[in-house]
């Protein structure tokens, strides 16, 4: 049986890195914690999806507003441990934000994927009924 929980201590961060880091391999685990430390006290929010005590799946994200979406959940990362993905565990972390959003009296989630994500897109649109309506634009300095 899965069970979701909010992962806001740095114990519960640190077992989160080995999935997250199938994300997001350019970061070390210091650099992670940093992050994810900086992070939570602007409002970032993790949860994990644990079956059988092993955690299988990870979210990010924040509630946030702007012009274009209102109050809206803004998802940075989600990810399914990779020897588990196609379990279902993605769909269900994903539906608990999507009702955790509805609860803060959200107008919408929205995120963005890397372009090279065939299988993620074709998740979130045929899966979880999303519409892709935007591309994202990003300029490294340095």
């Amino acid at each position: 049986m899965a069970i979701i929980t909010e992962l806001s201590e740095r114990p519960q961060w640190i077992e989160a890195f080995s999935v997250m880091k199938q994300l997001r391999p350019h970061l070390t685990e210091a650099l992670f914690l940093n992050l994810v430390e900086e992070m939570h006290h602007s409002g970032y929010t993790m949860f994990g999806l644990y079956d059988h005590s092993r955690l299988e799946a990870v979210i990010g994200f924040t509630i946030t507003t702007n012009l274009y979406y209102g109050k809206h959940v803004w998802v940075y990362d989600l990810v399914t441990e990779e020897r588990s993905r196609g379990k279902g565990y993605g769909y269900e972390l994903l539906s608990f934000v999507e009702a955790f959003a509805v609860h803060n009296n959200c107008e919408c989630l929205a995120l963005s994927s890397g372009v090279q994500r065939y299988d993620t897109h074709r998740f979130y649109t045929k899966k979880m009924n999303y519409k892709e309506v935007s591309k994202v634009f990003k300029k490294d300095f340095g």
